[in-house]
């Protein structure tokens, strides 16, 4: 369908322009959110046995609240947002919220377990202005632990690579418990058959500590992120989980609570989904003074901390302070062939270094701050 396949080109280099822009942002400034994630409702139509963020009663967060929320994290300079539950399509309303995200500027993400697309939906999330889809998948079959099963979803998985102007994601969660680790390897050919991007989590307990997996999980692992397409891709390029599977701990700064904030459906602010109750405050009494405070408290549960996207925050601003250094341990010994940092990355830490910089690099941050509407 040429129609589809213009309106997927053109959204594409929209979004890589703010993707590349959300980088900049977080290279040039430590003193804003970078993602946020944010609870529609804690409802969800399934059960999983492994999950901790779910329930089955909660009321979807009403609209004109949702608002509100959103307004707010523009206004703290939010610049991506990922829209999570319970599940989110049980809200009513999850066009109207993405929309509202959208008109701020802001990259919107949202994580679902599929079951109620239909190619209606999908056609919404689109005119709505959707940038991303995360869709999870367990098994093939459905079992005790996970429904969400590809047996089930394969079709909705059709409908989005036929219908869906935004990319989708298949995510996976190994050693959680199902039947057979290499479903997961299964599911992640099945996407990539069908154009859509796949990953695999590894499973942790409540507090976002990994939980042991063995071997057999681990292979399936490494077999899932060869899959990986791009030339770089945090699935190839994951030091933080290669420490964790190997029983080492991370040494690093978490800056959760304020370069990554987490919303619950009562609108307060917490470190991330695995350490809700801190700091506990309303986002709509959330100022600069709490966000710079919690970027530099040290968290004691991230030496074993399994949320990467908090480790992929905190590797933008490791990046900003100590460029060489973070990139020398993010890709150590470089052999030749070896995938280097997307050309953006490299381009932008060089534009946005704190380091001294010479006076051809100190015109190309003018230039990169006038294009990307940063000056």
């Amino acid at each position: 369908m040429p129609g589809i396949a213009m309106r997927r080109a053109v959204r594409r280099c929209n979004r890589l322009y703010r993707e590349v822009r959300l980088v900049a942002q977080a290279l040039k400034s430590p003193r804003h959110p970078v993602f946020a994630h944010m609870v529609v409702t804690r409802r969800c139509n399934l059960a999983c046995t492994y999950c901790s963020e779910f329930d089955t009663f909660s009321k979807p967060v009403p609209i004109e609240e949702m608002v509100r929320r959103v307004d707010r994290l523009a206004a703290l300079g939010t610049t991506a947002v990922t829209l999570t539950g319970g599940e989110t399509l049980l809200h009513p309303q999850l066009e109207e919220i993405i929309a509202r995200i959208r008109s701020h500027g802001m990259i919107v993400v949202m994580i679902t377990n599929g079951y109620l697309l239909s190619v209606e939906r999908i056609k919404k999330l689109n005119k709505a202005g959707l940038d991303r889809m995360q869709i999870s998948i367990d098994n093939v079959k459905p079992d005790a632990v996970s429904m969400k099963s590809l047996k089930v979803l394969d079709q909705k998985l059709r409908w989005l690579a036929e219908h869906a102007e935004f990319p989708v994601h298949i995510h996976s969660v190994v050693g959680a418990g199902t039947a057979e680790p290499e479903d997961a390897l299964i599911i992640a050919k099945r996407a990539t058959e069908l154009g859509l991007g796949s990953s695999a989590g590894i499973v942790h307990d409540p507090t976002g500590h990994i939980e042991p997996i063995d071997q057999r999980s681990r292979n399936v692992l490494e077999e899932i992120e060869r899959l990986s397409k791009p030339l770089f891709s945090f699935a190839r390029h994951n030091p933080w989980r290669k420490n964790l599977l190997e029983g080492r701990p991370n040494d690093w700064h978490c800056p959760a609570g304020g370069r990554h904030i987490y919303i619950c459906e009562n609108g307060l602010v917490h470190y991330c989904m695995a350490q809700r109750g801190y700091p506990a405050k309303p986002l709509a009494e959330y100022t600069q003074e709490d966000i710079d405070r919690e970027s530099k408290t040290p968290k004691s549960c991230a030496p074993y901390c399994t949320i990467f996207c908090v480790h992929r925050v905190a590797l933008l601003d490791r990046i900003r302070e100590n460029p060489r250094e973070a990139l020398v341990q993010l890709f150590p010994a470089p052999e030749p062939g070896q995938a280097k940092p997307p050309l953006p990355v490299r381009a932008l830490t060089a534009a946005f270094s704190s380091q001294k910089s010479s006076r051809s690099t100190e015109l190309f941050r003018k230039a990169a701050l006038r294009i990307l509407n940063l000056h």
